[in-house]
């Protein structure tokens, strides 16, 4: 598998680049080209953008467009599963471009596979987290009511198997601009990183070095 680290680069043309990859990758699984092209583990960091997935309700965006702008953050609706959710600097967002029908994993494995590299990743700077019922993403505390708050959001999108989208981690994230909407079409529960829980500012190499470990040894893939 092929790692690619973008920086920080625009929402939508990270997500145009995610498209080619997928493309390439269908148009092989399919027979249409004999090129070959390695699935992709992207990371990005984006510019402030809000992004809202196919199934959710544009009431959870509790700002209007102009005031997006005057905070210098975007909106997108796009492709993927869940609500609405937000990107920006100090925050991780994996995009994993692979096929499950080739790792034997349904959708539903493919989620829970991507919670517990997250999960790992977090045990490995002593964050205890977990998911949580009814709930895409990994959280913290979910035992206790009222304190439950989600540090990873994950949202995907499966075509003829092959995945798009996939998770955000919250490192350093600047958590006010979660504020404006209700995360993940949750009015009820709170977000959280890396750095309130640890009271300092983790390393993002760091990081992404335990996030790819984490990733190859829950996957089985090796990195080029």
């Amino acid at each position: 598998m092929k790692y690619k680290d973008l920086g920080i680069r625009d929402y939508k043309e990270t997500w145009d680049y995610q498209q080619s990859v997928h493309g390439k990758l269908t148009e092989m699984k399919t027979g249409k080209t004999a090129d070959k092209t390695l699935p992709q583990l992207i990371f990005v960091e984006h510019p402030h953008v809000y992004t809202l997935g196919k199934s959710g309700k544009e009431n959870n965006l509790l700002v209007n467009p102009d005031f997006v702008r005057s905070i210098g953050a975007s909106f997108y609706k796009i492709d993927r599963g869940g609500d609405i959710t937000y990107h920006g600097p100090g925050q991780i967002v994996g995009y994993p471009i692979l096929d499950l029908d080739a790792l034997g994993k349904g959708v539903k494995q493919y989620v829970t596979s991507l919670e517990q590299v997250i999960i790992d990743t977090l045990t490995a700077y002593h964050i205890v987290a977990t998911r949580m019922e009814g709930a895409t993403g990994v959280w913290l505390d979910t035992h206790k009511p009222g304190f439950s708050r989600k540090i990873c959001a994950i949202g995907v999108k499966v075509s003829r198997g092959i995945t798009m989208h996939g998770f955000a981690l919250n490192v350093s994230t600047d958590l006010g601009y979660f504020n404006h909407i209700n995360p993940c079409g949750f009015s009820d529960k709170t977000v959280t990183s890396m750095e309130k829980e640890l009271g300092c500012k983790p390393d993002m190499g760091e990081v992404k070095k335990s996030l790819l470990n984490h990733f190859q040894k829950q996957f089985g893939l090796e990195f080029v």
